[in-house]
């Protein structure tokens, strides 16, 4: 009989209690060096979904909203016995916990609670945003509105989506109830992205639902460059520069113009054509970083090969913007919509995003490249302008020491009568 030896048996137990790591989770935590940058950006103010920030102390009060969504849940659906929907979470549960990238100490019992309550949740709140139901707190106060609208979208703050799309089957309501659920999402959150939804008319089967992670996934995977963009990504595909070596002002000063798109709204749509780079106009409000951070975040933690637009378009943003100048001259052409007020905190959160963020291609390589090439062949033809110039200053002026000390000379004497003249007028009007 063959002893196994202690250690094998510890690293078999850990393999085997484990194996869910392998099953690709999708719901993620903020890296430390991310969330050291922001922290704020990526925690919930009012309520928490979810297990990671379950149970903390600020969010408590929103539990007891939480049973009374689950009661008007209940109320509208034609399952109206709870136990049905326990039941299917509970066959659910362990799909749902290898969604989680962290370590739950939640039992059973516990976790199955929350997934039920909180999808109810989410269902309901977002039934209510269509009906504006005034009767309840969170509408009565756009503050608090927004906040829950925002702490939805939170990296963190995730369900897996075939949680509520279970629920909303077993609800029974209508025929069409998923995707009518999911226009509503796309057309509720329209204002807290900007840009247009690229996807928007985009139909959904059953089929496809499935490919949808969670709530934060199905907005990002709306919200996307259009297919002339992808095309032109598709095509020149490659490593590029951190952006631009030169910030907005000073290619402005190299003959660079900037416009915004006007006919164009969709935030990934950047071109430059005959000298032009024109960028679709952004709105800057007070939640825009915690969004933008989230879906970066989001981007960062996917799939290395899928594009990366929101991170891609954060470069390209930031290489442009070294300072309050460089925001001015943005707000001025129309492509910046600063509703926060001040340009330095647009420039400071624009050169913040991308801190410790990974980047590999680059959806604007061909713009930077072509900039930096129209630039280059400026430089070389006011180059050539000036050389013959130059020659001729050189053959009359400096050709020899005596000829270089008489305009020196010169030059000297008309700085000095310049100087004279100046301290005379001074002297005058004192």
């Amino acid at each position: 009989m063959v002893i196994e030896d202690s250690v094998t048996i510890r690293i078999n137990e850990k393999l085997t209690g484990e194996s869910s790591v392998f099953s690709d989770p999708f719901i993620f935590k903020v890296p430390k060096e991310l969330r050291s940058v922001n922290e704020e950006a990526y925690e919930p103010k009012l309520i928490a979904i979810g297990p990671y920030h379950h149970g903390k102390d600020h969010l408590l009060s929103m539990e007891d909203h939480k049973i009374r969504y689950l009661q008007n849940f209940l109320q509208q659906t034609s399952q109206k016995n709870v136990s049905r929907y326990v039941q299917v979470i509970r066959n659910l549960e362990e799909r749902a916990r290898k969604c989680y990238v962290e370590p739950l100490r939640f039992t059973h019992d516990e976790f199955v609670e929350m997934m039920l309550i909180d999808g109810c949740f989410i269902i309901e709140f977002i039934r209510k945003l269509r009906e504006r139901d005034m009767e309840d707190l969170l509408f009565r106060s756009n503050h608090m509105l927004h906040s829950v609208m925002l702490d939805l979208l939170l990296l963190e703050n995730q369900l897996p989506f075939f949680i509520l799309r279970e629920l909303l089957v077993t609800s029974n309501v209508s025929p069409d109830q998923e995707s009518t659920f999911i226009s509503m999402i796309l057309v509720f959150y329209k204002s807290f992205l900007p840009g247009s939804l690229c996807n928007s008319s985009r139909a959904y089967t059953p089929e496809n639902m499935i490919q949808i992670k969670n709530l934060l996934g199905l907005l990002h995977d709306h919200w996307q460059p259009s297919p002339a963009r992808l095309e032109v990504y598709e095509k020149i595909r490659q490593a590029v520069e951190r952006g631009f070596t030169h910030c907005a002002t000073e290619l402005k000063d190299a003959g660079i113009k900037f416009k915004s798109a006007v006919e164009r709204n969709n935030l990934f749509d950047i071109n430059f054509v005959n000298s032009t780079i024109t960028i679709p106009k952004i709105q800057i409000t007070d939640i825009t970083e915690c969004v933008l951070r989230n879906l970066i975040a989001y981007e960062q933690l996917t799939s290395f090969t899928s594009p990366k637009y929101f991170t891609d378009y954060m470069i390209f943003m930031d290489s442009l913007i070294n300072s309050k100048k460089d925001v001015e001259l943005l707000c001025h052409q129309g492509i910046i919509d600063n509703w926060k007020g001040d340009d330095e905190a647009i420039a400071i959160l624009f050169n913040k995003l991308g801190e410790h963020v990974f980047y590999q291609s680059n959806l604007y390589a061909d713009i930077v490249n072509n900039v930096k090439e129209h630039c280059k062949k400026r430089r070389n033809l006011c180059k050539k302008r000036c050389n013959p110039w130059m020659a001729k200053l050189r053959q009359d002026y400096f050709q020899s020491p005596w000829s270089f000390i008489s305009v020196l000379a010169a030059t000297m004497l008309l700085l000095l009568a310049l100087t004279q003249t100046v301290y005379s007028v001074i002297s005058y009007y004192k």
